[in-house]
């Protein structure tokens, strides 16, 4: 399990991939033989899972989204989780 810190950089683990599907209008990691579909709060955390990004960044800015504060436990543990499923890993 992964404790993030508010430093580092999250991004999406190869070969993983984020495709919206227009149909369906909603979010989809792309994994290899497998497709994840997201509900909206996963799908706007991974879209900002781009290694420039730090995980303070990324609270910052969907507290700003969604007019929202305290979303830091919320988020710090979908990263976790998102880690332990091997989506996400952390970029230095």
């Amino acid at each position: 399990m992964i404790a993030w810190e508010l430093s580092e950089q999250p991004r999406l683990r190869s070969p993983a991939r984020l495709k919206y599907d227009k149909t369906r209008q909603s979010d989809m990691l792309l994994l290899p033989e497998r497709v994840v579909n997201l509900n909206p709060t996963a799908g706007a955390i991974l879209w900002l899972c781009d290694g420039r990004r730090t995980v303070a960044q990324i609270i910052d800015e969907l507290e700003v989204k969604y007019d929202q504060t305290g979303l830091k436990d919320d988020i710090l543990e979908f990263l976790t989780q998102a880690a332990d499923k091997g989506w996400v890993e952390a970029w230095k």
